[in-house]
């Protein structure tokens, strides 16, 4: 396309003379198919890559420099292994064609064999499926582990030569590494909670059969009926607390169904109180649908693993006597 350009004097004025316009050819950014430069991905892309690798490394944003290609790895053959600046080994493996899972498996596979720290994946289509399963790599390896998946394009400006376009899809970041340290600690606390819950459940079958049916779970929470459908007697834990409770929630499909309850329940509140020997925490929660009747045993928790014992002999025995205090009067509930 043209363009016509008019230049302005000192004051302001437009000069419409013919002499003072020139014509400006503005060309296109043109795609060229990544087989018509590199016919062969092996002998043409990963040998040129390897003598211009800092056209990657400005993309990056790192210097990595190349110690060899086609590297053997026991039947497989990585295409590049460098190292950057640190000296630790950087595996780089190219693929001209979409990603697949074969490609996926040997960028892991070299990077485990040579204990490498960095892993680069280029391809000229990267699919939804690896870029999440990359950008899951980097939130779940240690810190000192990075995987990039690198995005190749070829372009030209008009007739010139054809240039390469890096484009970063995945990288590892700061982010990315914290949101994968907060995944491990919440899969440990996980785990933390079905311990405990796996040695309660054990503890309660001789005492009780009020939880024999139930499985150890990873929540912070385990309960069964109470006899009345929507009326549990639940089993709560948390860092700094473990609770007991009866949870009152018919569901969605009767509004009000529950605040009723509470209320027919509450006005038995000395009479429950005195059978279960203590105080409870009796909870409307008017702006929610649920409602609840609680006994919390505060200042020891998930955390405190070496008194777990202690914790859950207190618990079942507030559990007994709570069934027990409740049972009468949830018999007479609509």
């Amino acid at each position: 396309m043209t363009e016509d350009i008019v230049f302005l004097r000192r004051n302001g004025e437009r000069t419409p003379s013919p002499e003072n316009k020139r014509s400006v050819s503005i060309a296109k950014l043109k795609r060229v198919p990544l087989r018509e430069i590199w016919k062969n991905e092996a002998k043409d892309f990963t040998k040129w890559l390897a003598e211009n690798i800092d056209t990657l490394n400005e993309s990056l944003e790192v210097n990595f420099s190349v110690n060899a290609t086609g590297k053997r790895i026991g039947d497989f053959y990585l295409d590049i292994v460098a190292e950057d600046d640190e000296g630790k080994l950087v595996v780089i493996e190219n693929q001209l064609e979409k990603t697949d899972h074969d490609h996926l498996g040997k960028l892991v596979t070299y990077l485990t064999n040579l204990e490498a720290k960095t892993a680069v994946w280029i391809s000229s289509n990267p699919r939804e499926e690896h870029i999440k399963a990359v950008s899951w790599l980097n939130e779940i390896t240690p810190d000192d582990l990075s995987f990039y998946l690198i995005k190749i394009e070829a372009v030209k400006i008009g007739d010139s030569a054809a240039a390469p376009l890096f484009s970063v899809i995945v990288e590892p970041t700061e982010a990315v590494k914290d949101i994968g340290r907060e995944k491990k600690e919440y899969a440990s606390q996980d785990q933390l909670r079905k311990e405990f819950w796996t040695q309660l459940l054990e503890k309660s079958r001789p005492a009780t059969s009020l939880h024999s049916n139930v499985s150890p779970v990873i929540y912070s929470w385990i309960g069964t009926g109470a006899g009345r459908s929507g009326i549990g007697l639940n089993y709560g834990i948390t860092n700094s607390y473990a609770s007991v409770e009866v949870y009152l929630d018919r569901g969605k499909d009767y509004p009000t169904l529950n605040k009723e309850r509470f209320d027919d329940l509450y006005k038995h509140k000395e009479e429950i109180e005195r059978v279960f020997g203590d105080q409870l925490s009796w909870e409307r929660l008017d702006k929610r649908r649920a409602s609840r009747i609680a006994f919390r045993i505060k200042g020891i928790g998930l955390k405190d693993k070496d008194r777990w014992p202690e914790l859950q002999v207190r618990m079942i025995d507030a559990m007994i006597k709570l069934e027990r205090a409740i049972k009468p009067f949830v018999k007479q509930l609509k």
